[in-house]
């Protein structure tokens, strides 16, 4: 078990480290290995630059100790301008002899850069005698001053013989190609992950309940294969919503007409008990079928458009009131959301009037946040148990057992104000409220 929780700690830290997007992860697919080919090329060159570096001071050391050996065969110094003239025209070195003159007392200078390692080593091995090097004077040029018998030799080499700039060039040229490599994959990389962000936006549009008809398939095989199966599901939806609310228009319609005939013949039996319960039944059979297609039609063809939810509230406030309702009512400035606003107010409208039945208080409070809109419902009714809270969204279901439409309603209320908030991708949600009674709480995101 202790192997299995290391392993997922590990698998959590990778995680973690990865990127987020499919663009991240791509391009890191594709950069990473090109990271590690320039790594271990750029180690190769490493090496081999050190190897020329070590070459080439070794060429220079030795013609300067060639030129010595000559110098210390003639001692009278005769042939040393000849001499000197002879390895600046071959050798590319510039000589001169300074009589009497003395190195100060260090026999190693402080080296620093890799030609002052380099080109020391191979002095002190060939020329076998104290010596200076200045590689800091001059821009182009480096100084070596060598201490013989009778004074010092000057020796001005260019910098082209002891250092190689190819690998330089090799190097930038790796850098600058990885470079142009990395945007060419990026590039490429955005160009494929955009029909999947299309589609993903797609998707979030429609569990929206907005129009997504312009959008396109595109891309990749796969991301084809993805989106056609999703235009396939969004038509087969659409088709299922129309043929729901057709079909539920129809019965009503045609559950109408016997209750309606119904309706008169007890009209004219007279007022009876029997009479009277038989008259409450048909009220309640009609409130039912209406409120069963108010139902459906939250799932209807209405179209979204830009609404202030704030004025929508406002409205739907001001009709509670004008049926008694005791409402305060507080919104944020700027409510503004894409939505269908007939489907969003009855469902606002049933919420309140759910409170309004049950209560003497309602306080209606409207704010947005980083992830969307958030409308409370409070009031200061009996409130509704928490085991209870999810079953009274079920279509038909009711807390009050009198099934008494003018106490308990007809049990569609919350029904289809969840499902006009799941329609438009929120939800709606019940809690205690801090007045005492029930929290409904709407969600929608923008």
């Amino acid at each position: 078990m202790a192997v299995i929780a290391d392993r997922l700690k590990q698998a959590s830290l990778v995680k973690s480290i990865l990127p987020r997007s499919l663009l991240g992860r791509s391009v890191m697919i594709i950069v990473t290995p090109l990271i590690l080919l320039q790594l271990i090329t750029a180690s190769f060159y490493e090496t081999h630059w050190d190897t020329v570096t070590k070459r080439l001071a070794r060429g220079v050391a030795g013609d300067i100790a060639t030129v010595i050996v000559m110098m210390e065969q003639d001692r009278s110094g005769s042939s040393w301008p000849r001499l000197f003239d002879m390895a600046q025209e071959n050798m590319q070195l510039k000589m001169s002899y300074e009589p009497g003159a003395q190195l100060p007392d260090i026999s190693f200078p402080l080296r620093e850069t890799l030609v002052d390692r380099n080109l020391g080593t191979q002095l002190a091995e060939l020329v076998k005698r104290p010596f200076l090097i200045d590689t800091r004077s001059l821009e182009t040029e480096v100084e070596i001053h060598v201490q013989m018998e009778g004074g010092v030799l000057q020796v001005v080499a260019p910098r082209r013989r002891l250092f190689s700039s190819t690998t330089y060039i090799v190097i930038l040229g790796m850098i600058g190609t990885s470079l142009a490599l990395f945007a060419v994959a990026a590039l490429f990389m955005r160009s494929q992950v955009k029909p999947i962000r299309r589609l993903a936006a797609a998707a979030e549009a429609f569990g929206k309940g907005r129009d997504s008809d312009d959008f396109s398939v595109e891309g990749a095989n796969e991301v084809r294969q993805a989106a056609t199966a999703f235009t396939v599901m969004r038509d087969r939806i659409r088709r299922q919503i129309t043929q729901r609310t057709d079909m539920l228009a129809g019965v009503s319609h045609d559950l109408r007409t016997p209750l309606t005939r119904m309706k008169l013949a007890l009209a004219m039996m007279g007022n009876g008990s029997e009479v009277g319960d038989l008259k409450a039944d048909v009220a309640e059979m009609e409130k039912m079928v209406g409120g069963y297609l108010t139902f459906a039609r939250g799932e209807g063809r209405e179209a979204p458009a830009e609404t202030d939810l704030g004025g929508l509230l406002q409205d739907v406030a001001a009709a509670a009131r004008r049926e008694g309702a005791a409402i305060t009512l507080e919104t944020a400035p700027d409510l503004a959301a894409t939505l269908r606003p007939e489907a969003m107010r009855r469902a606002l409208a049933n919420l309140i009037g759910n409170a309004q039945r049950y209560a003497d208080n309602i306080r209606v409070s409207a704010q947005r946040d980083a992830e969307g809109i958030e409308i409370t419902v409070d009031d200061d009714g009996p409130g509704v148990p928490p085991e209870k809270r999810e079953e009274v969204f079920r279509p038909f279901y009711r807390l009050e057992e009198s099934r008494n439409p003018e106490t308990g309603g007809i049990g569609l209320g919350l029904t289809i104000a969840r499902d006009v908030a799941r329609s438009h991708g929120g939800d709606l949600i019940l809690a205690d409220s801090p007045m005492g009674g029930l929290r409904a709480i709407l969600r929608l995101p923008v």
